[in-house]
This record gives C-alpha cells, sequence and structure tokens, in this order.
C-alpha cells in the first residue's frame, strides 16, 4: 500500500518530487504503453556536446520504468514495490549519467554539483563507476548515480549538473529544464 508519505500533489506541467495517485496511475500507464511506442523515456534524457549523457529519474520515470519492466513480462507493477521505489527517492532528485573515458578508471573520483538559482547543492548520495566498462572503440563507458536533496530545487526551473574532477577541472555539464518533464 502506497502511504501518504509517498504522496503529494505537483502538477504534470513540471517534475514532481512527491507523485499524487493520479500521478501515479499516469506513470503506470506511459510505462505499460511505452511498449508500443518508438521510444521511452526522451523526455528525461539528455546529452551535452561531449558526448556523456544523462536521465533525469523522477519519481515520475522511475515508477513508468518500473511499469514497463513488468509490461514486458505480461505482468502488472507491484504496489509495494512502487511504494518502495517512492520512498527510496522521496525528496530527492535522481541522475543517471554515462560518461567515456580514456582509461578503465577515470570517473572513480569525479565530484558532482547542482547548480540551482545560482548556486551549488551538494549531492546526498554519489555511485562513481570505480572500473569502467571497455568498449569496442577502445574507450570506456562509466555510469554513475547521483542524487541530490529537492528542498531548493523548484519543479518548473532549471537547475545544471555540473561534473568536476578531483582536481576540480569541469569534465561535464548538463542543463536540465524541469519544466519539460513529469
Amino acid at each position: 500500500m502506497l502511504t501518504s508519505a509517498c504522496l503529494g500533489a505537483v502538477s504534470l506541467s513540471a517534475a514532481s518530487f512527491q507523485l499524487s495517485p493520479k500521478e501515479i496511475e499516469d506513470a503506470i500507464r506511459t510505462g505499460r504503453q511505452s511498449l508500443i511506442q518508438d521510444e521511452f523515456g526522451a523526455e528525461w534524457r539528455r546529452a551535452n556536446p561531449s558526448g556523456d549523457e544523462l536521465i533525469v529519474q523522477t519519481p515520475f520515470y522511475r515508477v513508468a520504468l518500473l511499469a514497463r519492466l513488468a509490461a514486458f513480462k505480461g505482468e502488472e507493477p507491484d504496489k509495494s514495490e512502487i511504494g518502495k521505489l517512492l520512498k527510496s527517492s522521496q525528496d530527492r532528485l535522481l541522475f543517471w549519467v554515462s560518461f567515456q573515458g580514456t582509461r578503465a578508471d577515470f570517473a572513480k573520483t569525479y565530484r558532482p554539483a547542482l547548480v540551482v538559482d545560482g548556486k551549488e547543492v551538494k549531492p546526498s548520495f554519489v555511485q562513481n563507476e570505480r572500473t569502467a566498462l571497455a568498449m569496442e572503440n577502445g574507450r570506456y563507458l562509466a555510469r554513475c548515480l547521483y542524487a541530490f536533496p529537492v528542498n531548493e530545487v523548484n519543479p518548473r526551473g532549471s537547475v545544471a549538473l555540473v561534473v568536476r574532477s578531483f582536481e576540480g577541472e569541469e569534465v561535464s555539464r548538463f542543463q536540465v529544464n524541469l519544466a519539460t518533464m513529469r
């Protein structure tokens, strides 16, 4: 059963950090319908000029993805799993980032920050890939997960995810307009 702590109401015209029961049903429907669509997740994906890719994992996206995976198996999404998922991402904005580099350990010391209204917000969670996946082109693919508190984030605003090396040099930047995604 979904608890009231997991629920709240924010318009679907912007990212929702807490989903209402209607938004949960909309996310489940979106996930199911994605089986017959050409592409799933375009509204949450971003790429930057250097070729790095980002998926903004809003609660809506996470529920839709769970429903999509269940639909592939011919099943209904488990309501208790949805509740756990919403609880685990409550008050956090998650970013799944794929970077390419020249060494297997290139991303292990990356330091992300979220720029909100000109101020940097420190992450509440960082999981950098320590040993990146070797690709056929001789480069390496690192997938990293970053979570930020949403207390200063406007769900209808824009933010920038900035990732720096251990030495403080900017290695990647993504502009994200939260008003364009659910």
